[in-house]
């Protein structure tokens, strides 16, 4: 089992969302057998962090798991733990998110590739 530092980029949607667009990108320990297993590892800890705050005041947040786009190994000691966190706010929200979906798929194929020694394709991501 190795340590890694994931990347994890959610959206942050306040109200009806007549906003600028706003990105928060985590930075979060994982524990894992090695960098394909951290990767999904990292994806189901998003996916489980989607945040629906109802503030009771007229402005509701919510908060959009987007994918991971960074992973390095590393030798830590709290799986999960969130290192960093960055709120972005982008002119277009929609480029932004095609550029972290990219990133993560270039990263999960190269972690397959790591996983399995050879080329693979990533698909429907």
């Amino acid at each position: 089992m190795n340590w890694f530092l994931a990347k994890l980029v959610f959206r942050v949607i306040c109200g009806y969302g007549n906003h600028t667009p706003q990105f928060d990108e985590q930075l979060r320990l994982i524990y894992a057998e090695d960098e394909l297993h951290a990767f999904h590892k990292a994806r189901l800890l998003g996916e489980g962090d989607c945040i629906n705050e109802e503030t009771g005041t007229a402005v509701d947040v919510h908060w959009k798991f987007i994918d991971v786009v960074e992973l390095h190994a590393l030798e830590c000691t709290a799986d999960g733990a969130e290192i960093n966190s960055v709120i972005k706010e982008e002119a277009d929200a929609e480029m932004y998110i095609r550029s972290i979906r990219k990133r993560a798929s270039q990263l999960l194929q190269h972690s397959l590739h790591q996983f399995t020694g050879i080329n693979s394709m990533v698909i429907g991501t």
